[in-house]
């Protein structure tokens, strides 16, 4: 689902694991690497423990019946399937699972993380595991790891953990892909959010580029025709792009991803006008007191930033939208009957159809058959 949730954007930039004082709390630093630790300042998240909606999600993996319009479907979507490891790795699923049940209450920003590095994977060509590969001096190509929408990702060593319990059960058989598709589903999940069907059959890509990644996610300061065509390029509509969006309620995000909205909107030292006059103030008063702030944290769901609900959509008909993004959602009468739509209907009406789109974006020009290959270590292809 900015540099940012679930999209830098369109996901917000995940600063989970950050306590007031902007301190990493040690219990989220257990699933980074020093690299990601270092590069965590301005990164977005959300965590959802609201008990509600935890025990609405009891069952983990509930059959979730896609009734939305324009169900992406085709040949290169021919061969995932529910269930695709039954019998060359009978334990994947659980293995994932269990994993995320054990830790992930340690570290519920994580959720966010993954999310959010799940839809840029699948943003740049397709939900290949790409985004996971390293930047290797031998190879001097530079990854989509290096790509300013990505330098704030985290929880790497978090899939990176998962793959090697899935690795020593049945070597070779999971790809990287699926275990990103899987962990960021039930971290959702685990984390009180909505649940949604996982087909697998994934297979891992052997190309990763920084340009790439830089031309195709889309950025916090899109308007809407350029969402629409980003998302229309990935066979997403836009419910799936009002849907996916909402993934921002878990979101924060840093004052320099917005920043211009307060201080420098047309380059004249103006504000915004299409951003709320009293929020505008308050976030200058109390959060980002200079356009040269480059890392003071916001919510992007401020007072429900920890649930994964209704309320980023509440706020973006109070003009309270954080990003130009989020605002252009607003700017389409089509966009506009999905959040009203939405805001009609209940917390388990927006659960089912945000399950549908991730079903959707999970099959953006995956390789399956015998394309790509089936990583060993995700952040390296095999030798």
């Amino acid at each position: 689902m900015a540099d940012c949730v679930p999209l830098n954007i369109v996901y917000p930039n995940e600063e989970g694991g950050v306590n007031e004082e902007g301190a990493v709390n040690e219990d989220e630093s257990e699933y980074e690497s020093e690299s990601e630790q270092r590069e965590r300042k301005g990164s977005p998240i959300k965590a959802n423990n609201n008990a509600a909606n935890h025990k609405a999600n009891q069952h983990p993996h509930p059959h979730l019946i896609d009734d939305l319009e324009g169900w992406l479907v085709g040949s290169t979507h021919a061969d995932l399937q529910m269930g695709f490891y039954a019998k060359s790795c009978p334990n994947a699923e659980k293995i994932v699972q269990e994993y995320v049940h054990d830790h992930i209450h340690n570290a519920p920003t994580v959720a966010a993380a993954l999310i959010r590095m799940h839809f840029h994977d699948c943003f740049v060509r397709g939900c290949d595991g790409s985004v996971l590969l390293n930047f290797t001096s031998s190879s001097g190509n530079q990854t989509e790891k290096t790509a300013p929408p990505n330098l704030t990702l985290r929880s790497f060593d978090f899939v990176d953990r998962v793959k090697s319990l899935l690795e020593a059960d049945c070597p070779g058989i999971v790809s990287c892909a699926d275990t990103l598709a899987l962990v960021t589903r039930d971290s959702i999940v685990a984390t009180g959010g909505p649940s949604w069907r996982v087909p697998t059959g994934r297979r891992d890509g052997v190309i990763s580029n920084a340009s790439e990644a830089l031309a195709n996610i889309p950025a916090p300061f899109s308007n809407f025709s350029a969402l629409q065509t980003s998302f229309a390029n990935k066979g997403l509509d836009l419910r799936d792009l009002v849907l996916l969006s909402g993934a921002h309620t878990i979101g924060i995000s840093v004052c320099s991803s917005f920043s211009n909205r307060l201080y420098n909107f047309t380059g004249v030292g103006d504000q915004d006008p299409s951003l709320d006059s009293e929020y505008a103030a308050n976030l200058k008063a109390n959060k980002c007191k200079s356009i040269t702030d480059k890392a003071t944290i916001v919510e992007m769901d401020p007072g429900s930033f920890r649930t994964f609900d209704l309320s980023y959509y509440t706020l973006l008909r109070k003009r309270r939208g954080l990003f130009e993004s989020d605002a252009a959602l607003t700017t389409s009468s089509l966009t506009n009957a999905v959040i009203d739509q939405l805001l009609q209907g209940s917390i388990q009406n927006f659960f089912s159809q945000f399950a549908n789109s991730m079903e959707k974006m999970g099959r953006i020009d995956v390789k399956t058959g015998s394309s790509g290959e089936i990583r060993r270590r995700c952040a390296l292809v095999n030798s």
